[in-house]
This record gives structure tokens, C-alpha cells and sequence, in this order.
């Protein structure tokens, strides 16, 4: 195809590239959509090892009491510490045995961390133990 002035032929095209504004543009849009579905899987992941840490830490607590429970001995009050495997992993625990208003019950406090020394329990789980009809 000859131009009308007699030059080289034009080839007239309708396809236009994207300009480097666009491209940027472009990518800057998919790079906050990363970020944000990354930072929504990081979050996942830390609620569900939260939720698991913590369901691990009442069997612990559940299992102490239950163990209290099941002897049928009237608790004396006072303090125990020790730990509990559960989880792949080992639990400190801390039982509290106290008196209440009424001489035929106990209230036992169990705490459960990831180390001895945490200030904070991961969980905290108090149950009422009655006077077994023995006694």
C-alpha cells in the first residue's frame, strides 16, 4: 500500500501497547492484592494455632480436674505444680485447691502455660469439688 504522497507504504494498525503509566499502575494494584491475601493467610494461620493452643491447654486443665474428680479423695488445700504432654509438647500446669463458704465443697483453680515462668496463663479452668459421701 503506497501513501498518498508517494512515500513508503503506512501500515495503519488499531493495536496500541499499554503505556508505562498503565503498567504501573497495573502492577501497584495486583502488589496490594498480594499483600492483602497474604496478610489475610498469616492471620489464619495465627487464629488457628491460637484456637489449637488454647483447646490443647482445657484438655490439660479438663484432664487434672477430671483426675481429682475420679479419685474420690477429699483434696487437702493447697498448691501443685507440674506438666502434662499434650499436643507434642509439654504444659505447665499449677492446681489450686481452696476452701469456700460451704464445708462440703472445695474450689480448684487450674492454670495452664506454655513455660513455667509465663505471667499470663494460656488458659484458666476452676472446678467445685464436693465432699465424697465417705468422708
Amino acid at each position: 500500500m503506497r501513501s498518498r504522497h508517494g512515500g513508503a507504504p503506512r501500515f495503519h494498525s488499531s493495536h496500541h501497547g499499554f503505556t508505562l503509566v498503565e503498567v504501573l499502575v497495573a502492577l501497584s494494584i495486583i502488589a496490594i492484592a498480594l499483600a492483602a491475601v497474604l496478610k489475610g493467610a498469616s492471620e489464619g494461620a495465627s487464629n488457628a494455632r491460637y484456637l489449637r493452643d488454647k483447646t490443647f491447654a482445657h484438655w490439660v486443665a479438663m484432664n487434672l480436674i477430671t483426675e481429682t474428680q475420679v479419685r474420690g479423695e477429699w483434696p487437702s488445700p493447697g498448691r501443685k505444680e507440674g506438666k502434662a504432654a499434650m499436643g507434642s509438647r509439654d504444659w505447665h500446669w499449677r492446681q489450686v485447691i481452696s476452701d469456700t463458704p460451704d464445708s462440703n465443697v472445695r474450689r480448684l483453680e487450674v492454670e495452664v502455660r506454655y513455660v513455667e515462668e509465663d505471667e499470663e496463663p494460656v488458659i484458666t479452668r476452676i472446678a467445685f469439688i464436693p465432699r465424697p459421701l465417705s468422708s
